[in-house]
């Protein structure tokens, strides 16, 4: 049976997400492709004969590509059995359907992925059976990447020296075991998260090094979910590969409650470390439910600082409770705390993102801020009761992308969004000095989107 694994869009990763199933599938003896929609295109040599075409969505951004893919899937392959999976399936679920999408999996969707070629196989129709979400433990396999564009055509790692990384993307772990109001792991995860094994992840890393990898980014919702497990594998990693660098995304709550682990981090090759921390506004941190304050964010800094570890903060800037002057607020604790060059603009330009099922939908008094569901924006609509924020907001997008095109530096495109930011609220905009800018930082050639709408560029990308 040909199953043809697609992957619309996971931030330059060479995805995990293809590679498992694909593995699992293979061992089921189907005869698997995978295709990367950001590196490759829709041709029909690769979806004809298809039995079932899966496509991945890990991320919103994701998911409206695969909407506006689908149609073109179903004319390449119309004999196809049409299934979407990963986290922001089932919370889509009635949109994909609409669509003509037969199955819909979340969570650990391996399994099922199986039973679906097994209940093709047996004739048994179109109706799906497996369920739409699977939290279940499973025994994970070494992923099967080698029907995937080569490593070096991913996003690659960016030395401040002007030096560059081939990455490779491993998984340690899936889900979550926190409940951040706006995050997309929370409606389908529900507070668990499920650890991969050491020799799991370290076969993956292997077969990575031997592609090209010279720096691993751990692709985890929160690499110090399970701390123990963390270790051992950043501990397998330095002692089989002592000069492979890596990142992981960390709460800031867990860098603090496990800060004494920092230095082990730093030991075995940790250059970075990306954060959500999201506001710098602790009324609105509050309503995302992120258990950290404004101080423990200056306090994080401080410890990476300590030991010798970049930190990456990421931003929702704009929500329906940002004002003018809590945007400037975050633009002055970024100079406070000398973090211009290690935030990608983009971050600042980031707009709060409300799907299906999030938790904010629970929040008291929220149905005022927002619309009915848009099954075209996979979202529910909403608007800053300011509507000089939602121009702001759509100005910074606009000159971040213009710049980054232009190839200014980090630096540089923060001095234009400082003068927007001020502009705006109608006052004089205060001059900047070098101090307060930083340093550059390592950092990934694709900036970090997480919990946001996708930009104008993604989709045309498409």
């Amino acid at each position: 049976m040909k199953v043809v694994l697609i992957n619309p869009y996971e931030i330059g990763r060479q995805p995990f997400g293809l590679a498992e199933p694909a593995a699992w599938l293979k061992r089921a003896g189907c005869e698997v492709h995978c295709l990367d929609l950001t590196l490759q295109r829709l041709e029909p040599e690769v979806l004809h004969a298809a039995r079932v075409v899966a496509i991945y969505v890990a991320m919103h951004t994701a998911t409206r590509i695969a909407v506006e893919a689908i149609p073109r899937i179903q004319a390449l392959a119309p004999q196809a059995h049409l299934c979407v999976y990963g986290l922001y399936a089932p919370m889509n679920e009635k949109r994909l359907r609409d669509l003509g999408v037969h199955t819909v999996l979340g969570g650990e969707v391996e399994p099922a992925l199986v039973s679906l070629v097994e209940r093709l196989r047996a004739g048994d129709g179109q109706v799906q059976t497996e369920p739409v979400v699977n939290l279940s433990k499973i025994e994970f396999m070494t992923p099967d990447r080698r029907a995937l564009p080569p490593l070096a055509h991913y996003a690659h790692l960016q030395l401040p020296d002007g030096g560059r990384k081939t990455v490779g993307f491993v998984e340690g772990s899936r889900g979550c075991k926190h409940l951040c109001r706006h995050c997309p792991v929370v409606p389908v995860y529900h507070g668990m998260f499920r650890i991969i094994p050491v020799d799991v992840a370290m076969a993956d890393v292997r077969q990575q090094v031997a592609a090209g990898a010279q720096h691993i980014s751990f692709g985890d919702p929160d690499f110090l979910n399970g701390p123990t497990h963390a270790l051992k594998l950043v501990q397998a990693l330095h002692a089989e590969f002592p000069d492979i660098t890596y990142d992981a995304t960390i709460k800031i709550q867990h860098i603090i409650d496990h800060a004494e682990m920092l230095p082990e981090l730093k030991a075995t090759g940790c250059l970075f470390i990306t954060a959500a921390v999201e506001s710098v506004d602790d009324r609105v941190l509050d309503l995302l439910a992120k258990n950290h304050t404004n101080e423990d964010f200056a306090r994080a800094v401080a410890l990476c600082r300590a030991a010798g570890i970049a930190l990456a903060p990421t931003f929702v800037a704009f929500t329906p409770w940002t004002t003018l002057e809590g945007y400037i607020a975050l633009l002055e604790r970024l100079l406070e705390l000398d973090l211009v060059e290690s935030v990608p603009p983009i971050q600042l330009a980031i707009r709060l993102l409300i799907p299906q099922g999030s938790l904010l939908l629970e929040l008291p008094g929220f149905q005022a801020h927002i619309g009915e569901f848009d099954p075209k924006l996979l979202g529910f609509p909403w608007e800053n009761p300011d509507a000089r924020v939602d121009r702001l907001q759509h100005a910074i997008q606009e000159l971040v992308a213009q710049a980054e095109a232009q190839g200014l530096s980090r630096r540089e495109i923060f001095a234009r969004i400082w003068g927007l930011a001020h502009v705006a609220l109608g006052v004089e905009t205060p001059s900047l000095a070098d101090s307060g800018m930083g340093t550059p930082i390592p950092r990934l050639s694709e900036p970090w989107y997480c919990c946001a709408e996708p930009t104008h560029q993604q989709l045309q990308s498409f």
